[in-house]
């Protein structure tokens, strides 16, 4: 009896060190919105955590409702890193009244973010992805157009297109003009699965856009700069849950590798390759990436 007894403390030995030896998985959860641009950015910071850290990412792409969904569950610790964009965060999250100034608009959503959910916005990639003005590159090169201020002078001679609700919107063409003065030539309603192909035939010489899709290279088309800061800024950063960053620290200095390594160009650029040319979201990135030196 005294040797079982002996043996069974034994055995429960064992099995205390074994466990202690056992190591509690490191993981992750990344999301993203379901659209090209948001599936490069969510394979980048996986692949930027693969290489730099022991950390694994399960990932949760495509979420349907994009930002309506996935707020919800970074707050149910559900997800814990996504991309997003600031004028979102801003108006659409927090729903406060519009900022002009991009960094001013950035520093207020990063400061609430942290305070109003315990979330942390990383530093911006660089680009930013909001609704622009976009010319025929052969126009731009005309009239050399750089910015919206550059194309009120020429309006009077140009046929802008849109679809139908941009016109009504004072977040659109209405607050537009009554800003910069345009004054077309013709202003066109267009179906918005017909804009693109109609400034590519010519039937119009500007048409409203966003400043990252994919389409604006397919067509040769020039983004013009809103030089008074007329439509929101949507600039893109990584957020990653405050609790998240306490239990694995070196995630910021790994996810912030991708500081202002992004332009918009380059954005068109990947989404482009995704949309029209059918590569992997997944390869895209790791080419990034890999071309920056970042992995």
């Amino acid at each position: 009896m005294k040797r079982l007894s002996l043996l069974g403390l034994i055995m429960l030995l064992l099995l205390v060190v074994l466990a202690g030896c056992q190591t509690e998985e490191k993981k992750v959860v990344i999301a993203s919105k379901p659209h090209s641009e948001q599936y490069i950015l969510a394979e980048m910071l996986t692949q930027l955590i693969e290489t730099h850290t022991d950390i694994t990412v399960e990932q949760k792409l495509g979420i349907g409702g994009g930002t309506a969904n996935i707020q919800p569950a970074m707050l149910a610790g559900e997800i814990d890193i996504y991309p997003e964009y600031s004028g979102t965060g801003w108006l659409f999250v927090l729903k406060q009244e519009l900022i002009n100034d991009p960094d001013a608009l950035y520093e207020s959503v990063m400061s609430m973010y942290q305070s109003e959910f315990n979330i942390v916005w990383l530093d911006r990639y660089g680009f930013n992805n909001t609704y622009a003005l976009a010319v025929a590159g052969s126009i731009a090169d005309e009239f050399q157009l750089e910015t919206y201020s550059d194309l009120v002078d020429k309006s009077p001679m140009l046929t802008f297109g849109a679809e139908y609700d941009f016109y009504e919107r004072e977040d659109g063409y209405p607050g537009l003009e009554a800003i910069y003065g345009f004054d077309f030539m013709e202003k066109k309603e267009l179906d918005i699965g017909l804009k693109y192909e109609a400034i590519g035939s010519g039937e119009i010489d500007v048409v409203n856009a966003f400043s990252t899709d994919g389409l604006l290279k397919e067509y040769g088309l020039k983004v013009l700069k809103d030089d008074q800061n007329f439509f929101p800024s949507y600039q893109a950063a990584t957020l990653i849950r405050q609790e998240t960053l306490d239990q694995y620290p070196e995630l910021k200095d790994v996810l912030n590798k991708l500081a202002n390594q992004i332009s918009d160009d380059e954005m068109i650029e990947m989404n482009y390759q995704v949309e029209k040319e059918n590569l992997d979201p997944k390869d895209v990135a790791r080419k990034f990436l890999e071309d920056k030196g970042l992995i």
